[in-house]
């Protein structure tokens, strides 16, 4: 068994005050092997017991996430002596990183640091989180449940020719007022009508081929008609009244405004008036959200060529609330989560959503709220974000030394749709990020990560640009994201020019990809993928994390925490349960795979590549309840302690929505 000690320059940390409180320690005998000089002491917190805080021998790689190269490093910088001959170093290699002072020699195979930071890791701010899981395929709303099939037709006005003869020997036809159809479409129908005496109905079936030709196109209250007029010269006049909607008229609402509706109408009701473009908008109204049920009819307005859209609207029930319980956090802040969360998604009637989180472990608590604003009829939104996160390690032999944590994340998210359909969209945008932390140790400030500053303090802005891409059918669901991550060195951030460690500048790109397969009812087929490559070394706060319930299952939470990585997964879900009142069992086999590398060569990863093959049972029960269990079996072994049932391979999560 040996003894842990902590062991800093007398005028970096402690105060006299606290130099009287621990000065009975000094002259407790040390191990064999480790040195320390005059300008050095001994420091252990006045409420542990009078010793030194004992290392098991039974000490295995996870608690690198508690103690990892970058304690060590800042301990030698404020005068830890090496350990010249350590007695039986294989005993405190999994406590220890890889890059120790000289004098210590760990063998090969031990040589894994895969926590390039030791302070438990904050929740990610929502522009790092993964992409969540896209709605299995849906079938679109019929169109007769839309839109009444009997649309009204043209209303033209009256057509009179004077001096009707009985032949008409027609030169050229002149046809005014289309926007639509160019002069040569138009004339596929005309030419053919030239230089040969017709008659007069033969004339109206000209006219009416050209109405029909809108009407084919979806311009139902679109046409064309003969204006009165005198016959010269072999010229015939024809003019086009282009449709179009004279008012749109909402009922059935009771908090949305109107406005949210007959806006987005608008765009797709512009003259002249197109009921498939009108189909595509409430598509996509009765897809969004607020709205449970939409449907229009369309009659004759007041002038030609106009008419009115009657819309009746049942609005969904905006408030809801979900209770989360998994296992998805780090063991040392405690892996068992539990998630509250409410959401009010119509606040002021403009369909802006407010959302409260909270997540609290054994070691950890917090708290963040968003707000999401709805700022054009093309469903561009503004949204602001905060969120906060107190942390202390809890899990043993580290718990004794007080190690705690501070976060705070910023942002502002700007998200534009440039294409859209019921079917497939295209959206990109921007995002204003700040994220600051703080570490301490025994209740004093102290840099434990990779970047921080004396005081532990780490202070990041990036701005973040950002691309997505989903399409939709019945049988699949395809949804792709892109970010690019510039950090900002500039004001209150964290800057380390010379220093050779990370700071706020940097340059990130991270690709995420899913697809949704169904290969029979209620039988899906889930493939996930997610990639980050940066430019140089990273803060911990912009790592990517490998390992645990929404990466590689049946490894530690963020076994593998890296400047660059890559993780793909594939999950297939088999009912073996289901019935009409709502319940879906289904057996839910998957592979998961993960890779870490760092940017910089002397911090990168040995064994930095992790698999799993496991089984899970997946239960829902309507909208109300759903529940997963499952064990992934490690196909690269690595050791824990066993002292969850994350770091024993089993996950599990269980999602209620009461209301």
């Amino acid at each position: 068994m040996f003894r842990f000690v902590a062991v800093v320059r007398s005028s970096s940390l402690l105060t006299l005050g606290a130099l009287a409180v621990v000065s009975s320690l000094i002259l407790k005998p040390l191990e064999a092997g480790a040195a320390v000089n005059d300008q050095s002491l001994i420091f252990v917190k006045d409420s542990l017991p009078q010793e030194p805080v004992l290392i098991p021998e039974n000490l295995n790689k996870g608690d690198n996430q508690v103690l990892g190269s970058d304690t060590v490093r800042n301990f030698n910088t404020m005068g830890i002596n090496p350990l010249l001959s350590p007695p039986a170093p294989a005993k405190i290699s999994q406590a220890l990183p890889p890059n120790l002072p000289p004098g210590i020699e760990l063998p090969e195979e031990q040589r894994r640091n895969p926590f390039p930071d030791p302070t438990p890791r904050a929740p990610k701010p929502p522009s790092l989180e993964p992409a969540p899981e896209p709605q299995p395929p849906q079938k679109l709303p019929p169109v007769d449940e839309l839109l009444d099939p009997s649309a009204p037709s043209p209303d033209l006005p009256d057509e009179i020719l004077e001096d009707i003869p009985k032949q008409i020997f027609i030169k050229r036809f002149n046809i005014i007022g289309s926007t639509v159809f160019s002069q040569e479409k138009l004339a596929e129908i005309t030419d053919r009508f030239l230089n040969q005496p017709i008659s007069f109905p033969t004339l109206f079936k000209i006219r009416s081929e050209i109405t029909k030709l809108y009407d084919d196109e979806g311009y139902v209250n679109s046409g064309a008609y003969i204006p009165p007029q005198q016959l010269e010269d072999g010229i015939v006049r024809i003019e086009i009244i282009e449709g179009e909607l004279e008012d749109i008229i909402v009922k059935g609402l009771s908090r949305l405004n109107s406005n949210y509706i007959k806006s987005r109408l608008a765009i797709a009701t512009k003259k002249p008036l197109n009921v498939r473009h009108l189909l595509q908008a409430l598509q996509m109204l009765r897809l969004d959200p607020l709205i449970a049920n939409i449907s229009a009819e369309l009659s004759a307005g007041v002038e030609p060529g106009e008419s009115l859209l009657e819309v009746t609207v049942t609005e969904a029930d905006t408030f809801s609330t979900q209770i989360t319980l998994d296992n998805g956090r780090s063991p040392s802040v405690g892996s068992f989560r539990r998630r509250p969360k409410i959401r009010e998604g119509n606040l002021l009637g403009l369909g802006d959503a407010l959302e409260f989180n909270y997540t609290n472990t054994d070691g950890s608590d917090t708290f963040d709220v968003s707000y999401t604003l709805p700022i054009n009829p093309r469903n561009g939104t503004l949204r602001l974000a905060y969120g906060t996160t107190s942390s202390e390690v809890i899990e043993p032999p580290f718990d004794r030394i007080d190690i705690d944590s501070e976060s705070r994340f910023y942002e502002i998210t700007l998200r534009q749709p440039v294409f859209q359909t019921p079917t497939e969209e295209v959206a990109i945008g921007i995002i204003g990020s700040r994220q600051e932390s703080e570490t301490s140790i025994l209740d004093t400030p102290f840099p434990l990560s990779a970047g921080a500053d004396d005081e532990g303090r780490t202070r990041i802005n990036a701005i973040r640009l950002f691309q997505e891409w989903t399409k939709r059918s019945e049988q699949q669901v395809l949804a792709a994201r892109s970010q690019f991550s510039i950090g900002i060195s500039s004001g209150d951030t964290t800057i380390n020019s010379g220093r050779g460690e990370p700071d706020s500048n940097f340059f990130a790109w991270r690709g995420q990809g899913q697809w949704v397969r169904l290969l029979a009812p209620n039988t899906i087929l889930l493939i996930r993928g997610d990639v980050q490559l940066a430019d140089r070394s990273l803060v911990p706060l912009e790592q990517i994390g490998i390992g645990g319930l929404e990466s590689v299952r049946g490894y530690r939470q963020d076994l593998i925490l890296s400047d660059n990585g890559a993780f793909i997964s594939a999950e297939l879900r088999l009912p073996i349960i289901q019935n009409d009142s709502g319940t879906l069992v289904q057996l839910t086999p998957f592979l998961d795979f993960g890779t870490g590398w760092n940017k910089e060569d002397e911090n990168d990863i040995d064994d930095n590549t992790i698999a799993s093959l496991g089984l899970g049972l997946r239960w829902q029960q309507g909208n109300f309840l759903e529940a997963n269990v499952g064990w992934g079996l490690q196909l690269v072994p690595v050791d824990t302690r066993d002292r969850t049932l994350q770091e024993d391979g089993f996950y599990f999560s269980v999602i209620f929505r009461p209301f």
